[in-house]
């Protein structure tokens, strides 16, 4: 009798870890993703803020893209 119960909590131990080690997986796996959606926010949050301080701070504005053109330099 105490044998089966000695082996019954070393199955409830071996279940417990193996939910720890997925939700541990599963932690790192989320960390790792909020920490490209933030990167990824953080650029395109970038450029605006960029423009609007070259704008501000210098007077500068976006080029005309029909105003713009590539020069054929000799090789």
């Amino acid at each position: 009798m105490l044998l089966a119960g000695v082996v019954f909590v070393n199955l409830a131990v071996l279940q417990l870890n193996l939910s720890l080690t997925k939700a541990t997986t599963e932690r790192t796996n989320l960390r790792a993703s909020n920490a490209t959606l933030q990167s990824q926010l953080s650029a395109a949050l970038a450029s605006p803020r960029i423009q609007a301080l070259a704008h501000k701070q210098y007077e500068l504005v976006e080029a005309d893209p029909s105003a713009t053109g590539f020069i054929e330099l000799g090789r």
